[in-house]
């Protein structure tokens, strides 16, 4: 009777097996198993929030705003057998999104994580709370300032006159460590060409050139621990130095729509090419300040009114630095050091 029993269930998976595959997604070699679809959501609700595993493989997608945002992506994860997925890029990303095949998902670039920095300048502090800080047009400030590590960001945009704040994106960051200074900014475009490298790059006032190619490397000869990769072939990079910080910084324009809908008033005469920022840091000491550093101290308290639409962060001349090197912010803990490790104290934490 068992032995019956056992031939009836291999019968039926080998019938199963056939036409599509058994359990484990084993597919057949006539028939692929057919893609997954990324759940849509009804019109008007947000799309479900997914914690995803810090090691979760996921792929960059760029795309052209004027065409369709739906594409195919092949699975990595071993849990999918690499079994397609479908996406559609969300309609406020620009002209990139991360899809998490894993989970049929697709994010913003600045939607997934803790420390980062997008367009008007919307930034997530590392309590995971996101806020707005304006600044000024063609003004610098500190946004994080330590005591071996010191970054500024200088802002562009435009005046609305019926309002009482500029409109602002960050154009470059100046990061100072040691006795070392690294810019990572973008070229002012009147049009922007998608297959065009809008990133400028340049260390101790050298440029810094990586190839074109996706997971290309700059390593710097003067200071081994220093590198710039490529996240895609144009426009994005991940700047890092061992131990101290990973920056991600990935250039977009302001679209058309995006002018229209907000009222930023874009001209043809310049697209607002900006940086979409990303950060991680390893060696911040408790006393970390700036815009976005003090959301890393301990004893960080959020006094914004998290539950506004957007919530906005003032107190603009206490950041304010005279240049994009000038550690002189009224909060500025940087102080210069020189070392064998090439100017900076290197050290891990959490």
């Amino acid at each position: 009777m068992a032995m019956a029993l056992l031939q009836v269930v291999i019968s039926s998976c080998l019938v199963v097996a056939i036409g599509l595959w058994c359990s484990g997604d084993v597919a057949s070699a006539a028939s692929p198993p057919a893609p997954f679809v990324m759940p849509t959501p009804r019109p008007g609700s947000p799309l479900p929030k997914v914690n995803l595993p810090p090691k979760t493989q996921l792929q960059t997608i760029t795309f052209d705003p004027q065409h369709n945002r739906n594409y195919q992506v092949t699975c990595t994860n071993p849990g999918r057998r690499r079994r397609p997925c479908v996406v559609t890029c969300p309609s406020k990303c620009p002209n990139k999104c991360l899809a998490a095949c894993a989970y049929c998902m697709t994010f913003c670039l600045c939607d997934l994580f803790p420390g980062t920095t997008c367009g008007d300048p919307r930034f997530t502090g590392a309590d995971g709370n996101t806020f707005y800080f304006h600044g000024k047009v063609d003004q610098d400030f500190c946004i994080v300032t330590d005591a071996d590590l010191h970054i500024n960001a200088h802002f562009i945009g435009n005046h609305n006159p019926a309002m009482k704040r500029d409109f602002t994106w960050i154009q470059a960051l100046g990061v100072s460590f040691g006795d070392h200074r690294l810019y990572v900014g973008v070229r002012k475009a009147v049009e922007w060409d998608e297959d065009e490298d809008h990133i400028q790059i340049t260390f101790d006032g050298e440029p810094v050139n990586v190839d074109n190619v996706k997971s290309a490397q700059w390593v710097s000869k003067a200071l081994p621990g220093l590198s710039v990769s490529r996240i895609d072939t144009v426009n994005a990079v991940t700047v890092e130095l061992d131990g101290v910080f990973t920056i991600s910084a990935n250039a977009v324009p302001v679209t058309d729509d995006d002018s229209r809908i907000h009222n930023y008033g874009k001209t043809g005469k310049d697209s607002l090419v900006h940086l979409d920022l990303g950060y991680k840091f390893h060696a911040l000491t408790d006393d970390v300040d700036g815009v976005l550093g003090q959301t890393y101290r301990p004893t960080y308290a959020n006094k914004l009114n998290i539950s506004a639409k957007t919530p906005i962060m003032g107190g603009e001349p206490k950041y304010r630095s005279s240049g994009l090197f000038s550690p002189d912010c009224a909060v500025s803990r940087f102080r210069r050091t020189s070392a064998a490790t090439g100017g900076v104290a290197v050290g891990f934490a959490s």
